[in-house]
């Protein structure tokens, strides 16, 4: 009876698979296990570059690609594609045995030439330096880098030209490749290696047409399947497992040795920022012990609620989970308060201290968010506790001029509004914070060994300075990752200021695992031409942004009102559920709450339940494009995006007023109407009533 071995690659995709299909391939492969001749169930291919790979039907439009060896009963399903996908890729590829590890690879040996013959060229243009001079071809040998893969290494000048490989090297050539660009010595990168393999011995003998051994020996790719409970076992959670898959460019930096100091990486959506960060958290959690805990911090709850769960499955060792705490930063400084006053601090959120402000009739001109805000977004954000501070301080963002003749009248506002949250024991979350870094610094306590910080660029300067004070300057104090084109929040940051050095120190990711190739190019071009906002003076681009999976395009569709809009909103979630689409895998968001909870309401109506996009995931999730932020969804719904509402004419700042500043307010509308659309893993709707959005593609 043949036996069935699934290609790790492979769960990623059937992730992604829509229900019917996911059922269909499961079908197939229990009559494919079950079939005492495989080789009728599979089709062979002509002109291909490995007669060894065939295709099996699924249904109609997919099919799988599997890999059958000429001897032996051990059959890998590589790839479920579509019909032509699959086509391309079963021609394209050749499986090989490295000799040295015994194990199977596969490469695309048109691409890589054609990549060596670039690499040729730039060298003879520029001769320089190369990336592994310092390595002799002997350990390279004996890491397994044959001998098609040699000559391309001696010409790699640069990471970025390893970086390039990635796609087309076998995967733990790659991987040992990355390990010596990092430092590693070439007995460190084995141990790495190692770690994939079934035995960390070499093999005493390798066969090089012995697919079914290497198949065995291939554990980390490849998993072999012992009837339907196991495939069963193997198919259920992939959506669990991929979140904390962590690829050979995410892995060089989340397991680099140690780092200086602290360290920025970024990227555009979904491309590992956050499993990056977890791994970090997670290797450091398991160099060290010696009773000084790791914090894993963010902007809000529901976020940090997600990164527990992610490192409750990525850190099995109890132990060594129980060094890292996870909070946001509100419940960091709301912590060190409580110890200092012996109780909890009375805090007010945003719109309630708004009110506060309002009703203590401060200033005859402004209002009482004007001034929360001007205390917030300019004073607590300059740590400005005097006056000739606040009257040279830089006011850019602000949405409303302000004379400087009318400054001290302003001052005298937000002072005495401190003065009255002081006599009620009040404070806001951001005041928390900056009182919280105050202890901090006047008792010199190092809180943490190590902070990693997820979404960096959302959070306050008040809170970067809680941060800087709760863990000593040194090597691996703070590993930050976020993304400047998806800040959604005004908070403008000199991160020099707050006491954070990176520059220096900063890495990119440039591979999308989440979104496809389609959603991606087309939500790039929602976000312009304008260069984000730098963090510390230097700018982040999406320049070689991309992403390895293909799908359908974003459909943009144009209504002549709101109802009409909506109810095709409605039809378009009906048609994924029809399409086996799991409903906490749906989300429908709009600029406003108010256009989702129509939405929202219409669906119950139909019997369809809703949720907000951070509840438990088992209805459709309806919520605002702020809220979506940091979770991700097969199929988005973006509805009302017409001119008028995006860009929202409150978040603008009148260029009148302050034109950079208007500018700047512009621009983080694109964001949050790009961060909406990058949630779409698969399937991505936008539809606007009236004329569209300046923001929506032409």
């Amino acid at each position: 009876m043949p036996q069935l071995a699934i290609a790790k690659e492979f769960l990623a995709e059937y992730a992604n698979l829509e229900k019917p299909v996911r059922r269909a391939v499961q079908e197939s492969i229990d009559k494919f296990s079950h079939h005492t001749q495989a080789g009728l169930h599979l089709e062979k291919l002509r002109g291909g570059a490995d007669p060894r790979i065939r295709t099996i039907r699924i249904d109609r439009f997919w099919r799988g690609v599997v890999l059958a060896p000429e001897s032996g009963d051990i059959y890998c399903l590589l790839h479920v594609l579509p019909h032509d996908e699959a086509i391309a890729y079963a021609t394209s590829r050749r499986f090989t045995v490295n000799q040295v590890l015994g194990v199977l690879e596969v490469r695309d040996e048109k691409q890589l030439q054609t990549m060596s013959e670039t690499l040729e060229m730039a060298a003879g243009a520029t001769p320089s330096p190369r990336l592994f001079d310092h390595v002799k071809d002997s350990q390279l040998r004996w890491l397994g880098i044959d001998d098609q893969v040699l000559p391309i290494v001696r010409l790699l000048a640069r990471d970025a030209h390893l970086d390039a490989l990635q796609h087309l090297l076998p995967t733990l050539q790659y991987d040992a490749l990355v390990a010596l660009a990092s430092g590693m010595s070439p007995e460190e990168t084995w141990d790495e290696i190692a770690k994939n393999l079934v035995d960390a011995e070499r093999p005493e003998s390798v066969e090089p047409e012995d697919l079914p051994t290497a198949i065995e020996r291939t554990p980390a790719q490849v998993a072999l399947v012992d009837g339907p409970e196991e495939l069963a076992k193997i198919l259920r959670p992939p959506f669990a497992l991929w979140r904390i898959f962590l690829h050979p460019a995410q892995r060089r930096i989340a397991y680099r040795d140690s780092y200086p100091g602290s360290v920025m990486i970024t990227g555009g959506a979904g491309t590992g920022k956050t499993v990056t960060a977890l791994h970090r958290a997670a290797h450091l959690a398991r160099r060290y012990d010696d009773g000084v805990p790791i914090l894993m911090t963010t902007y809000s709850k529901p976020l940090t609620a997600e990164l527990g769960r992610q490192l409750d499955q990525l850190i099995e060792d109890a132990r060594q989970r129980e060094r890292v705490e996870v909070l946001t930063t509100d419940q960091l400084a709301a912590r060190i308060l409580r110890e200092r006053l012996g109780r909890p601090a009375g805090v007010l959120g945003y719109p309630t201290l708004c009110d506060f402000a309002d009703g203590l009739h401060l200033h005859p001109d402004h209002s009482g968010a004007f001034l929360v805000d001007e205390w917030e977004d300019v004073l607590l954000a300059q740590d400005i506790t005097e006056y000739p501070a606040y009257e040279a301080a830089r006011r850019t963002g602000r949405g409303e001029p302000l004379h400087p003749s009318k400054r001290p009248a302003v001052w005298a506002a937000t002072e005495t509004l401190r003065e009255r949250l002081r006599s009620e024991d009040l404070r806001s979350f951001l005041q928390i914070a900056d009182e919280a870094a105050g202890i901090l610094r006047e008792t010199g306590e190092a809180r943490y060994r190590h902070i990693i910080v997820d979404e960096a660029q959302d959070l306050h300067p008040a809170q970067w300075r809680l941060l800087r004070a709760a863990v000593p300057p040194g090597p691996d104090d703070l590993f930050l990752v976020g993304d400047p084109h998806q800040r959604i929040w005004q908070h403008r940051v000199s991160m020099r200021d707050t006491g954070v050095h990176i520059v220096g120190r900063t890495q990119r990711l440039t591979v999308s695992y989440r979104t496809t190739q389609e959603i991606l190019d087309w939500a790039v071009r929602v976000l312009g031409l304008a260069p984000a906002d730098e963090l510390d003076g230097w700018p982040d681009s999406l320049d070689g942004y991309e992403s390895p999976m293909h799908g359908r395009r974003p459909i943009v569709r144009r209504f002549q009102g709101w109802d009409e809009e909506c109810e095709a909103a409605i039809a378009q979630v009906r048609s994924w559920l029809a399409d086996g689409v799991e409903p906490g895998a749906i989300a429908v968001t709009a600029r406003v709450n108010a256009k989702t909870k129509d939405v929202a309401s219409r669906l119950r109506s139909l019997g369809i339940e809703t949720e907000s996009p951070t509840g438990q995931g088992r209805h459709v999730r309806a919520g605002a494009m702020h809220s979506l932020k940091g979770l991700e969804f097969q199929c988005v719904a973006v509805v009302g995006v017409h001119e008028g509402l995006v860009p929202h004419p409150k978040a603008l700042v009148p260029p009148e007023v302050d034109k950079a500043s208007h500018r700047e307010s512009l621009q983080r509308e694109r964001c949050v109407l790009y961060v909406a659309c990058t949630r779409a893993r698969d399937r991505l709707y936008v539809s606007h009533s009236g004329p569209p959005s300046p923001f929506l593609p032409r």
